[in-house]
């Protein structure tokens, strides 16, 4: 049985409330220096040793982070996160973390930005997120990118929240080509040589 590689382990909350057309997911900018600089991502951060509880599983000391997290930078309290994916990186990459992402409904509050750690955010469509980001307005990393690629195929909140609960994992490579980088996963490749990005089902 072979078993994951060690490495840093994080939490990302994805965080859903419902809009007038179907539901928007927060996502933050991130100040123009250190991790995802001028990114804009969803919160979370890495698994700190507050967050371990002895013979834990890795995913809920993930969840601990994301909840933790997502109350430093937004100013929000969480609970009832469903894990949706398992992200382990690329050798090519120069940080590399093993990510959980979660889902979860919003409070009913607005968020108050750390402005330490985040420039900007937003409340949008995953639709809308993905067209900022095709036009060149909006940075995304591929995990970003291919969560709201998921959940723009969902037309609500509570169909999103139903469908999590079993985690995806994506063990992602890097392939270069001619044209430039294509990332590729079991499940298929999304095409980043040039925007917009496109993904395509194994």
């Amino acid at each position: 049985m072979s078993h994951p590689e060690r490495l840093p382990v994080a939490g990302t909350v994805v965080l859903l409330r419902p809009a007038v057309e179907g539901f928007d997911v927060l996502l933050v900018r991130r100040p123009d220096r250190g991790s995802f600089a001028g990114a804009w991502v969803f919160p979370g951060g890495k698994v700190e040793d507050d967050d371990r509880r002895p013979g834990a599983a890795e995913a809920d000391d993930a969840r601990r982070a994301g909840i933790r997290e997502t109350a430093e930078e937004v100013g929000l309290a969480i609970d009832d996160l469903r894990v949706l994916s398992e992200w382990h990186p690329p050798i090519e990459a120069p940080t590399r973390i093993r990510t959980w992402f979660f889902l979860a409904p919003a409070p009913d509050i607005e968020p108050s930005p750390a402005p330490d750690e985040v420039a900007d955010l937003a409340w949008v469509r995953p639709a809308e997120a993905l067209a900022r980001h095709a036009s060149g307005e909006w940075t995304l990393f591929p995990p970003t990118w291919l969560t709201l690629h998921q959940l723009s195929a969902f037309g609500d909140a509570e169909s999103a929240l139903a469908a999590a609960g079993v985690p995806s994992l994506f063990r992602t490579r890097v392939l270069e080509t001619d044209l430039g980088r294509v990332f590729a996963w079991d499940q298929g490749r999304l095409d980043a040589t040039r925007l917009p990005w496109r993904f395509v089902d194994a």
